[in-house]
């Protein structure tokens, strides 16, 4: 299970390092790709391998199918740890994302996103004004 938030930096290979916490739920391999509002979604292996199917399942008669699938499954790419816990993150998904030098990692439940520092920053403070909304739609879930 992945929860909380990490700051790391980018090097100029688009090289990060990945939360020591999280590399063994990653050791059997990972898929990075483009994700929702500008993040990047690094699955392990094993959940994308949920994913993958039931995007490759949607009916591609409905444009927003044809645009999903185009947008998670072209846009990913396995990555491989080094021997310092870094993954590369190839240049397209670091210009999808708006990467930076600085990056977040933020936990969530099943898949990490790995957003650039200022853009979470700018995200979270536009969520949290709204944490009424937020409440009362957990309240219409039963959460």
């Amino acid at each position: 299970m992945f929860i909380g938030e990490y700051q790391h930096n980018l090097d100029d290979k688009g090289r990060m390092a990945v939360p020591a916490k999280f590399r063994a739920l990653l050791k059997t391999g990972a898929v990075v790709t483009k994700g929702l509002d500008n993040c990047l979604f690094l699955y392990p292996k094993k959940e994308w391998q949920k994913m993958a199917p039931k995007l490759a399942a949607l009916p591609f008669s409905k444009t927003n199918n044809r645009a999903i699938s185009r947008h998670m499954l072209a846009g990913a790419m396995e990555v491989d740890f080094d021997n310092q816990g870094r993954i590369v993150l190839p240049e397209y998904l670091r210009q999808f994302a708006g990467l930076k030098k600085k990056a977040v990692i933020a936990g969530l439940y099943d898949r990490l996103e790995i957003w650039d520092e200022e853009a979470w920053q700018k995200y979270k403070a536009g969520t949290e004004a709204k944490s009424t909304d937020i409440a009362e739609a957990l309240g219409e879930l039963n959460v």
